[in-house]
């Protein structure tokens, strides 16, 4: 795979990554996980040269980072830029909307200092290379809470240290304190906000941007037609995107990218995924799969060159109906 770095100042990696997130938590959560199948999905993901992986505290909570851990034991670990988050966790396992849990955010300092070190413990490892805010509290000083990020860099726990889903505004007030290595927020050809202000910022500073749900949660590619397509324990049955009238509307945008993947030889998947890195050097989409075929399919996309006139056409498509939460 071709390769970029994380941002002007940090690692090689591949052009695109990998999101654990979807092999233990969010998705089809009462199914149950093959966890040899995502084992083997993460160290083929290494092989296919998406090096960046990508897991939080959160997801589960605590059993992704476990899994990736065991993914990347017996030599494996080497191979990989390993990046993990801090800030959200678990309030309430039952205390959610439709029984899904509670996710509250905590910035305190004190939070950062303990969880690296649960992290690194359930990683296998001595030091992630990118441990990442995964929101800002805004009951806490985002000041202090990248201060001890910053202390998590000092001690040798993290290679480089990233913020998620935050204003630039945000990212200037962190760069004050430490360097910021990366941002991480949503972005795909149905969620474009990121490029207004933020994308544009972080190419002006060398700060990696690596986009979470590039496929649009599998909307992009086809894989729903309707809601009822959406398994009954889903968090996207939650989301306004999905509801029957918006995703029937939506759909429009699925025909396009078809259309031009029949045109340029390639899958609809590929398509998107080509858009989000034709969006600057140092963007790295993180797209989430358990499955091997689609791994390798993600992987294509790296060396799929649209043309201007595709890109152009993209950048045309209609914003979505619906909100993203």
């Amino acid at each position: 795979m071709r390769t970029t770095t994380l941002g002007n100042k940090g690692p090689e990696v591949g052009v695109i990554g990998l999101g654990c997130m979807g092999m233990t938590f969010a998705y089809d959560v009462k199914t149950p996980r093959d966890e040899d199948t995502s084992i083997e999905v993460i160290r083929q993901a290494l092989d296919l040269g998406a090096t960046l992986i990508d897991t939080a505290d959160v997801y589960g909570p605590y059993t992704n980072e476990e899994l990736v851990g065991r993914a990347l034991a017996d030599g494996h670990r080497e191979r990989a830029v390993l990046a993990t988050k801090v800030g959200l966790y678990v309030a309430d396992p039952t205390g959610g909307p439709e029984g899904s849990p509670l996710i509250a955010n905590n910035g305190r300092p004190e939070h950062v200092r303990q969880s690296i070190d649960a992290s690194l413990r359930r990683l296998g490892t001595d030091h992630v290379d990118l441990y990442q805010l995964h929101r800002v509290d805004p009951e806490v000083p985002i000041e202090e809470t990248w201060g001890a990020m910053a202390e998590v860099v000092a001690a040798g726990k993290a290679r480089h240290i990233g913020l998620s889903e935050v204003t630039v505004e945000q990212i200037e007030r962190a760069q004050a304190v430490h360097p910021v290595a990366s941002v991480q927020s949503e972005m795909s050809l149905w969620t474009r906000d990121a490029l207004d202000h933020v994308l544009p910022y972080c190419q002006e500073q060398g700060i990696a941007f690596l986009p979470f749900s590039p496929l649009g949660r599998g909307f992009l590619v086809g894989r729903f037609s309707s809601f009822d397509d959406l398994p009954e324990d889903d968090f996207r049955r939650r989301l306004p995107r999905f509801q029957q009238d918006a995703l029937r509307a939506n759909l429009a945008i699925v025909g396009r990218v078809r259309e031009i993947a029949e045109r340029a030889g390639v899958t609809p998947a590929q398509v998107a995924l080509a858009w989000v890195v034709a969006q600057g050097r140092y963007v790295v989409p993180i797209p989430g799969t358990k499955t091997p075929k689609y791994l390798a399919d993600n992987a294509v996309a790296a060396d799929v060159a649209l043309s201007a006139a595709d890109l152009a056409e993209l950048d045309a498509l209609p914003a979505p109906t619906g909100g993203r939460y």
